[in-house]
């Protein structure tokens, strides 16, 4: 079976377990998931700074996991996708990122979308608004809602990550008029799943988005 590996540019080793158990579920039979970790990096990625610190640590795991013929796509599991460009240039197999991902799902059909995150970084900020007008979606972007509060401590806790999730999703639907959510970052992928019987308006999951697309990578031909 053809292997995905995906890519945690943190050095959370559970949350590279958990997003790589989601991206598995997604896949199914299709491809077996191997989850590996940054341990060269901060354990959340919560400023630009930290990102572009993680991009070595990155390239470096995935060019040493595309050299196995096993290998038929690579994932980079960060919602600000540090090192995909510098990994896509360096390795001949599909690369993904799971911000890139989601938010051509987000897009799709030309629905206003939204984004919620933990992370108050105002850089990361308008790296997210700079993506949406890249991809060719700034006038489908409606911003950024963000949760109050320390984001390691609210990770760290499912109910409280959870009520702030929420509220943060609430304003994104009602004061934005976004049609979907993007829930951004890979360690919010869990609580997404959690949170979406609340709301009507769907909460998508970057690393969900990013899983889809590398199986039809390769499966189609």
């Amino acid at each position: 079976m053809n292997t995905i590996v995906l890519i945690n540019p943190n050095s959370n080793a559970e949350a590279t377990a958990s997003m790589t158990e989601l991206a598995q579920r997604e896949a199914g039979s299709q491809a077996r998931l191997k989850g590996l970790t940054n341990t060269a990096a901060p354990p959340l990625l919560t400023t630009a700074q930290a990102m572009r610190q993680a991009v070595a640590g990155v390239v470096a795991l995935g060019v040493a996991a595309a050299a196995d013929e096993r290998v038929s796509a690579l994932i980079v599991s960060a919602f600000s996708d540090p090192g995909l460009e510098e990994l896509r240039a360096r390795v001949s197999i599909p690369v993904f990122g799971i911000g890139e991902a989601v938010f051509h799902e987000a897009a799709r059909g030309g629905r206003p979308f939204g984004i919620v995150t933990v992370t108050p970084d105002e850089q990361l900020i308008a790296s997210f608004e700079r993506k949406a007008a890249e991809l060719g979606y700034a006038e489908q972007h409606r911003g950024t809602r963000l949760t109050p509060g320390n984001p390691l401590e609210l990770v760290a806790s499912p109910a409280q990550l959870d009520a702030a999730l929420a509220t943060a999703v609430s304003a994104s639907i009602e004061q934005d008029a976004a049609q979907a959510v993007i829930m951004g970052g890979g360690p919010l992928s869990a609580a997404a799943l959690r949170l979406q019987p609340q709301f009507e308006v769907p909460l998508l999951v970057a690393v969900n988005a990013a899983a889809r697309a590398a199986v039809r990578a390769m499966t189609q031909p």
